[in-house]
This record gives C-alpha cells, sequence and structure tokens, in this order.
C-alpha cells in the first residue's frame, strides 16, 4: 500500500487543526543582487522555528546605483522571482498577505522608478513591497542582534560595534548592555563601490591596490566617526562574511556568534582577491553571486579589525530577515525596550542643542499622561505616544539657533537628525509636532505638512494639541505639576492637577496654548487646581 504524499500544504493544514497551531508566516528581502525569503512558524510562546530559507540572483543594483534607475530586465526579473515565491507560499498555505512582509533595501529605495517598481510587482504577484529607509534597517538589525549580544559575556558588557557591508550600503550600530549608543548608515557598499572602480580600467595588481585604498580610506572614515574611548568587540553580519565563516569554521550553525581570529580572515581575503570570480565559484563553492562581492566586504571586515587592533572578531548569523520575523512576533509593536532606545537617542540629541532637559522631561511626561487620560478621544496608536513624547523632548532644539523663529529652526534641525529607531517619515511628523508647538496652527503652506497624507495631517495636529497644554503645564518650568486627570464635563474638557492648590499661571498660559486643542477636538479646555 501506498504512502500518502506529505506536501508543504498537507503539513500546514494538519497543524491548522490544533487552536494552539503557530502562524505561518513569511518576510522576503529584495537586495542590490538577490532575493531572499524566509518561511517560519510563530509559535504562540514567541518562539520562531524557519522552516524554509530562499534565495535567487537578481540584476537590481547594477542599474540602480549606475543611473539611479531600474531596468526593466531587472525589474522582470525580480518580478518572476517573487511570482515563484508565491507559489511556494501557497504550497505552505501563506496566502494572506497580512502575514507576508517584503521590503526593499537600498537598491530599490534610491532607484527614481521605484513606484513603477513596486506597482510592477504588485500586478505580477499581488504583494505590496515596502522600500524601507536606513533608520528602519538599523531597527530591524538591532531586534535580530541583539539577543545574540546579550547571549555572550564578552559582548553584552563591552561596546560592541556592529557592521555589516551590503551591496549597496553599509549599516553600523554601536551597542552595549543592550543600549544603542551610535547608528549610522554609509552610502557605500560592495557592489557599488565595485562599479566606481570598474570604470578605471584598472586590471589585476593595479585594481587590487586601488581598492584595497579606497577600502581603507571608508574604514578609517567610519572609524574616526565612533571615536571609540574604551575597548571594544567587533561584531559584523552579511551574506560575505556567512560565507567565509563556514569556510574558516568547522561546524558553525549560525545560532550563536562565532569567534573569528583576525589573522585567518585576513588570510582568505588576500586569497580571494587574488582569483578570479570563476575560479572563486569552482574552488570554494560560492555562487556567483557571492563571488562578485566577496573581496570587498571581506577585505572591509579585515581591515576594521586591524584597525582596532582586534585579535579576533565575532560573526553573527543573524540577518535582515531574523529581524523581519521577530518585528511580526511582536505584532508590529515597540517593545518597551525599543522605546526607550529611542527616548534615550532624542535625549541625546537634545543635549548636543542644549536643551533644558528637566523642562523637556517634564513636558514629555505630562504629555504622555495627556495622551494616556484622552485615548478615546485622539485615538491615535501607541507608536504616535513615543512620536509625542519625542517631539516634546526636542521642542526647544531650535533655541539653540535663535530665540526668533524657534519652533520653525526646531523643525529644520530635527528633520535633519538622526534619530535612533525612527524612519525618515516618523522623524518628519516628530519634527512637524515640534514646530507647532506654538504660534501658528498648521496650514496647507508649510514646508512638510502639506505633503502627509490626511492620517498623519491629523495625527501631526492631534498631537501638536496635546504638546501645547503640557507645555503649558509646565510654564513655571518647575515640575511641580506632575499628574493629571481629565474629564468630559458638559461642552469642556476639565484637566485637574491633584496636589496643586494653585494653578494661576498654568491657567494664564492654557489661554494662549489651548485653542489648537479646541480646533481639533471641539471642546475647549478648563484647568482645574487639585485637592
Amino acid at each position: 500500500m501506498n504512502s500518502p504524499t506529505i506536501t508543504p500544504s498537507t503539513i500546514h493544514a494538519e497543524l491548522s487543526s490544533s487552536s494552539t497551531s503557530p502562524r505561518t508566516v513569511a518576510v522576503i528581502d529584495i537586495g542590490a543582487i538577490s532575493i531572499r525569503m524566509a518561511i517560519a512558524e510563530i509559535h504562540a510562546d514567541g518562539q520562531i522555528r524557519t522552516l524554509e530559507s530562499l534565495i535567487q540572483p537578481v540584476d537590481l543594483g547594477r542599474d540602480a546605483f549606475e543611473s539611479r534607475r531600474l531596468g526593466r530586465k531587472g525589474i522582470e526579473r525580480a518580478a518572476t522571482v517573487l511570482r515563484r515565491f508565491r507559489r511556494v507560499l501557497n504550497e505552505y498555505g501563506v496566502t494572506d498577505t497580512k502575514d507576508i512582509r517584503v521590503v526593499a533595501t537600498s537598491a530599490v529605495r534610491e532607484a527614481v522608478n521605484r513606484i513603477a517598481f513596486i506597482d510592477r510587482v504588485y500586478v505580477a504577484t499581488g504583494l505590496d513591497v515596502e522600500p524601507i529607509d536606513e533608520a528602519e534597517v538599523n531597527r530591524i538589525t538591532y531586534m535580530g542582534i541583539t539577543p545574540m549580544l546579550m547571549a555572550r559575556a564578552e559582548t553584552a558588557e563591552s561596546k560592541s560595534v556592529v557592521i555589516e557591508v551590503g551591496s549597496g550600503s553599509t549599516e553600523l550600530l554601536m551597542i552595549r548592555g543592550g543600549n544603542v549608543l551610535h547608528s549610522d548608515s554609509f552610502r557605500l557598499g560592495s557592489l557599488r563601490l565595485i562599479q566606481e572602480l570598474d570604470a578605471s580600467g584598472l586590471r589585476g595588481a593595479k585594481f587590487r591596490h586601488l581598492l584595497e585604498t579606497h577600502v581603507r580610506r571608508f574604514v578609517i572614515r567610519i572609524a574616526e566617526e565612533l571615536k571609540a574611548d574604551a575597548p571594544l568587540q567587533l561584531v559584523v553580519m552579511g551574506g560575505d562574511i556567512r560565507f567565509a565563516a563556514h569556510q574558516l569554521i568547522d561546524d558553525w550553525d549560525e545560532q550563536t556568534l562565532a569567534k573569528l581570529p583576525t589573522n585567518k580572515l585576513e588570510k582568505l581575503s588576500s586569497q580571494i582577491l587574488s582569483m578570479s570570480e570563476d575560479a572563486i565559484v569552482d574552488q570554494m563553492g560560492a555562487t556567483f553571486v557571492e563571488a562578485e562581492t566577496l573581496s570587498v566586504s571581506l577585505l572591509a571586515y579585515t581591515l576594521f579589525a586591524k584597525h582596532f587592533e582586534l585579535s579576533h572578531l565575532f560573526v553573527s548569523g543573524a540577518n535582515l530577515r531574523d529581524g523581519l520575523l521577530a518585528d511580526i512576533e511582536q505584532g508590529g509593536n515597540w517593545t518597551s525596550e525599543f522605546r526607550q532606545q529611542i527616548i534615550r537617542s532624542a535625549m541625546s540629541l537634545g543635549q548636543q542643542y542644549d536643551v533644558d532637559l528637566a523642562h523637556a522631561r517634564s513636558v514629555a511626561e505630562l504629555a504622555r499622561g495627556l495622551f494616556e487620560q484622552l485615548t478615546a478621544d485622539h485615538q491615535l496608536d501607541a507608536r504616535h505616544e513615543v512620536l509625542l513624547y519625542v517631539a516634546a523632548l526636542l521642542h526647544e532644539v531650535g533655541l539653540y539657533v535663535n530665540l526668533h523663529s524657534n519652533h520653525k529652526h526646531a523643525y529644520y534641525l530635527i528633520r535633519n537628525s538622526e534619530l535612533f529607531g525612527l524612519s525618515r517619515q516618523e522623524l518628519q511628523l516628530v519634527a512637524l509636532v515640534a514646530r507647532y508647538h506654538r504660534r501658528a496652527s498648521p496650514q496647507a503652506s508649510h514646508e512638510g505638512y502639506s505633503s502627509l497624507d490626511r492620517k498623519d495631517r491629523v495625527a501631526v495636529t492631534k498631537m501638536a494639541a496635546l504638546l501645547r497644554i503640557a507645555i503649558a503645564l509646565d510654564d513655571t518650568r518647575s515640575g511641580r505639576i506632575r499628574e493629571v486627570v481629565c474629564t468630559r464635563e458638559e461642552k469642556q474638557m476639565v484637566i485637574a492637577v491633584p496636589g496643586v492648590e494653585d494653578v494661576s499661571l498654568e491657567q494664564l498660559a492654557l489661554r494662549v496654548n489651548s485653542s489648537l486643542f479646541r480646533d481639533i477636538f471641539g471642546v475647549p479646555v478648563l484647568l482645574r487646581a487639585g485637592e
């Protein structure tokens, strides 16, 4: 008697029959030279188990980095690959797009015709492609790498510099004790550099010398930005270094950090630099995708380790897909730990611009209290609470430039800063909320505000209205009001402040600052002393 055929779809069907069955999801990463997919189960206890990983080469970066346009052949190749991936997902029973997240990094993000690419993929596959910026990449990387760092004493207790040299860009994080001390992204990757140097026409030893010179300058530039004042650990990520680690370390499972001697990496890097791509494929078992970029990235990692005089470095098996899966497991919500990372980054920026942090923290806490008390009125989600808190911390950064029009200066400084964990769009919302902490209400003619969709315009106005109330409540800059109790009485919003008997100064400030609240929420605000 023949045994029944076991397929991914039958496995999924059997698993789905249980009320406690795991959720099957997929993440797809569209890079410059490849598209990668991970299919995984997310269990009720938060455990993530990868079922299958797939990789297919594409050639998006070559055109994008040269002309800032994605070529037609590259677009069609990507659409073909994603159609195949969609068929695999169907076999696993992953058909709801809510269970699939598709992201694109530098090649698509930088292309002027990225909208055409996104639309073509949607028509071909029904998948929504999300180009993610550098800040989002760093956020996702943090989620994927932090458990590995904290699991090892050497990397948990000291400063760890996490670097990934990708095809189009290099991402950097400095982490200590799970806290992000610095994050940055550099528009220089292995494929991008190879393309630039190919234009020189040099070959052989001269090309190698030119390559080493450029990579060395790149390493020094990043190292100087880190301003490392204490011993650190170097943790490197990416497909190229994972390939190298498997060449040099026996039985590495990629689930833990691998300790790789610098001299072994240097020897392998030198060997690969002297080989042709065909030789790398034939002799080392690399794919042509890997062979094209190995020389640059391994050289960079070697020079980083030597620059910091490290006898070894750590290799992480974590990748962007791991972070994406962790993000899905969290429901797309920011954990309390991650929220604190964002706030710490904002406070660091505030210190840079000599903000009165005591007042800023008081306003931020009051804004948070108002946000929590008025949830039913504003109907904003938890992420907006963090954006409001950050805007409150930074609303006075414009004073660093000039007292006159400091709200406009605040907008400019925040918009052009880097805050770990916030995307460019989220940073724009923070900048606008800070811009409207005083004086004029939002106008269609205002820079930045006019380009928002209605949902974000309304969110900015609501958050700015709450911020103005919070500023009025700390008008004395004494921090004496720490708690608020908000209630609706007839046709007004009453804010009581327990434990504070005289609020006459705050009431005067509120008369000036509450008009935006009335405009957006439709009721006036009355401040009442506590009992």
